[in-house]
């Protein structure tokens, strides 16, 4: 598991810039097949066997989001999710953002 997945998010209260550069990367290095959007939002496809794997999964990713406090965009169909992340109060990428995402990675 990584380190990422072991913290807690934070609460974003806006006032801070969103993350740049070589701090995005090193993040990034936690995290397993994620991938950066223009450096405003994580984002990763998950692909399922069929409809009631993808809900589930969908589920289970809504329950962490709720105990976390962290919301992602999800999208999902028969067979697929996907996933956006990024911290909405400062429109980009916060560490919370990565630990959500080591979070679901982990589950």
């Amino acid at each position: 598991m990584s380190s990422l997945a072991s913290r807690q998010c934070v609460p974003c209260r806006g006032g801070m810039p969103p993350m740049r550069g070589d701090e995005i990367k090193e993040f990034l290095n936690e995290l397993n097949g994620w991938e950066v959007v223009e450096e405003h939002h994580l984002k990763k496809d998950f692909k399922f066997t069929d409809f009631r794997e993808a809900l589930s999964f969908v589920n289970r990713v809504g329950e962490l989001a709720e105990a976390e406090g962290h919301h992602p965009d999800i999208s999902f169909g028969w067979g697929y999710a996907g996933i956006k992340i990024w911290t909405h109060k400062i429109d980009g990428l916060s560490e919370s953002d990565f630990i959500l995402a080591a979070k679901i990675d982990a589950m």
